[in-house]
């Protein structure tokens, strides 16, 4: 007799259901972070976006999932996206069946919702028909044994940088709250010309996911704060993900100790990945990762596309916005912080 397999959407007050999917997350080794369940009360509270996290489920038993949401904005266009505001999403599935299945609905609901594409941000290549976006990559790298080995892993001159920091007498804490932290990072992107997420929603990823998102400040050594870092746990992974630094940082070498100092905590506590995240090809943040002795692999978002003729390119490198990004430089930062959190929700 054929099991009966259906497609649900998980439900913020369903816990069993949150527990069964998360259960799946964390055994399952194509899932990552973002795949968590927590991402939906995130999105939905924060950025008011609405969800559709999908799942199969055979007699109580998993078999696949895909987080979704839709982000509809009259200047960056309407599509249903997994995960927006994350680096890795899509479809991840036991079996074949599960996953075309999965996407199947997915087809379904964006042609039910009217959307301009369905966007999946897969690790790994699943359509050569679809057109995929290939300015992304992530760095990921192993996490040796010893303090030392790990110093020693880092390419010469970027070691230098590290140890200046040191030098320098810099040092490290945990931060209990968001404070100082958005305070670092929201003149950071300011001085970039790009908007800055809202306070709130850090402080919800820190209520939602605990322990699994830890915020580390680095000090000068007369105790001013130079520069911070929010980053997620997942299984033996950590994944530095936000971040900022004050105008003094770089005399200091403060950036450069700060993800010192993470991968030497992250190595004394007995993790195995550290993932530097994404970048865009050819910036600068690509060439500081590859400085750390880092190598790209491309992620493969692909794009399912309904009423639009290519891939949207809603990023500070598109040449539109260059004048955008001029303008937000000279306003007020807190102008600038007010005015931010309705223009990045739409950005995803």
């Amino acid at each position: 007799m054929k099991l009966k397999k259906e497609i649900k959407h998980l439900s913020l007050d369903d816990a069993n259901a949150r527990k069964l999917w998360d259960a799946f997350v964390f055994l399952n080794l194509e899932a990552t972070f973002f795949h968590r369940s927590g991402w939906q009360r995130v999105i939905n509270e924060v950025f008011n976006h609405p969800t559709y996290f999908l799942y199969i489920e055979t007699d109580g038993v998993v078999e696949g999932i895909l987080p979704l949401a839709h982000v509809k904005s009259a200047l960056f266009g309407n599509s249903l996206v997994s995960l927006p505001f994350a680096v890795y999403g899509g479809i991840v599935a036991l079996n074949e069946d599960a996953f075309w299945a999965l996407e199947q609905a997915a087809q379904k609901l964006a042609h039910s919702l009217g959307v301009d594409h369905l966007e999946l941000r897969n690790l790994n290549q699943r359509h050569l028909d679809w057109p995929a976006q290939d300015i992304y990559v992530t760095f990921r790298k192993a996490i040796l044994h010893t303090e030392d080995e790990n110093l020693l892993a880092i390419p010469r001159k970027q070691r230098a940088m590290v140890r200046k920091g040191i030098k320098n007498g810099l040092y490290s804490l945990i931060d209990s709250n968001a404070d100082r932290f958005f305070k670092l990072y929201s003149d950071n992107v300011h001085r970039h010309g790009t908007p800055a997420m809202s306070k709130k929603y850090f402080l919800t990823l820190v209520d939602e996911f605990g322990d699994d998102c830890e915020i580390l400040t680095i000090f000068s050594k007369d105790d001013q704060p130079l520069s911070s870092v929010l980053s997620f746990y997942f299984r033996d992974e950590v994944l530095p993900y936000y971040a900022g630094d004050d105008v003094s940082a770089r005399d200091l070498a403060a950036n450069d100790f700060k993800y010192w100092e993470l991968l030497r905590r992250a190595c004394a506590s007995g993790l195995k990945v550290f993932d530097y995240g994404r970048s865009k090809v050819g910036t600068g943040s690509f060439s500081f990762k590859k400085n750390w002795g880092f190598e790209p692999k491309p992620l493969s978002y692909e794009y399912c596309l309904y009423k639009r003729d290519s891939i949207p390119q809603n990023n500070p490198s598109n040449k539109k916005y260059k004048l955008l990004i001029s303008i937000w430089r000279r306003l007020p930062i807190s102008v600038a912080n007010a005015l931010g959190p309705f223009i990045v929700k739409n950005l995803g």
